[in-house]
């Protein structure tokens, strides 16, 4: 693989980040918030092509969801000369020019040559951070997101309808009728499966993203969707029924994923 081509490769739903790493070789790990706002990709271990491919695929598949900013935490990857300074300026200038622009920033210890090359980069360079929690606060201090809803629910069934709920106020807001009926169908599967399957607390997000709606459901467990046979569902069946779950999600959004929290998981859904 050239370093031309890193971001053409097809990756298409579900959009799955699991939790699962091996930290005795290369490895990528990906963190998110029940709102979806933030995403944390981490590369672990020795800088290779290899790995740069990793985290650009997870990185993608961060853009495909709702997700506002991305942080690429370095901070454990192996690379005394920085020579992978140029790959990390492509991935940020990819993101930003992309269809769906994204910020991403960078956490790197402050003594390491590929921090001082990222900061000191002649013309346009990404913003550098030392720590997570560093860049989360810079992050949340300039974000702004007004189109989103969000509530926390019990595990029981009521909460299914307060969910659709939730959807409905959105659409009638954000002045989108038309994706009222799908929203309602992918938010009763994903709030009923946090009720009958997680069994927690579960926090439902709907956000407006130009002629987008995404909606997302947290849950405090950290099993995640198999996507195995989504392609078994009725595509004449009517959509106002529950209990044909993720084939449905499936079948409805645009685009669908999950990726785990630090107390769980959130699975999100995008219709337009």
């Amino acid at each position: 693989m050239t370093d031309a081509d890193w971001h053409t490769l097809p990756i298409l739903p579900p959009f799955l980040l699991t939790p699962a790493t091996d930290r005795l070789g290369p490895a990528v790990t990906v963190i998110g918030d029940a709102g979806m706002a933030i995403a944390e990709v981490a590369a672990h271990g020795q800088w290779s092509l290899a790995l740069g491919e990793q985290v650009s695929a997870a990185v993608r598949k961060c853009l495909a969801g709702p997700s506002a900013s991305i942080i690429v935490d370095l901070r454990d990857l192996v690379d005394p000369d920085g020579v992978s300074v140029s790959f990390w300026l492509r991935l940020w200038q990819w993101a930003w020019l992309g269809t769906t622009p994204m910020s991403v920033s960078f956490c790197v210890p402050a003594t390491a040559a590929l921090s001082r090359r990222l900061r000191y980069f002649p013309g346009p360079a990404p913003r550098v951070f030392t720590a997570v929690a560093e860049a989360r606060k810079a992050i949340a201090g300039r974000m702004l997101r007004a189109d989103c809803l969000q509530t926390c629910l019990l595990p029981r069934p009521g909460s299914v309808k307060a969910a659709r709920a939730l959807v409905t106020q959105a659409c009638h807001a954000w002045h989108l009728p038309e994706l009222l009926q799908e929203g309602w169908s992918i938010v009763s599967e994903l709030a009923g499966n946090a009720v009958e399957h997680a069994r927690t607390d579960f926090i439902v997000t709907v956000l407006r993203s130009g002629p987008r709606l995404h909606v997302a459901v947290h849950d405090c467990v950290s099993w995640f969707p198999c996507p195995t046979g989504l392609q078994l569902i009725d595509p004449q069946a009517p959509l106002d029924e529950r209990g044909r779950g993720l084939r449905l999600v499936h079948r409805v959004a645009a685009a669908w994923g999950a990726m785990p929290t630090h107390d769980g998981k959130v699975v999100w859904a995008t219709v337009m």
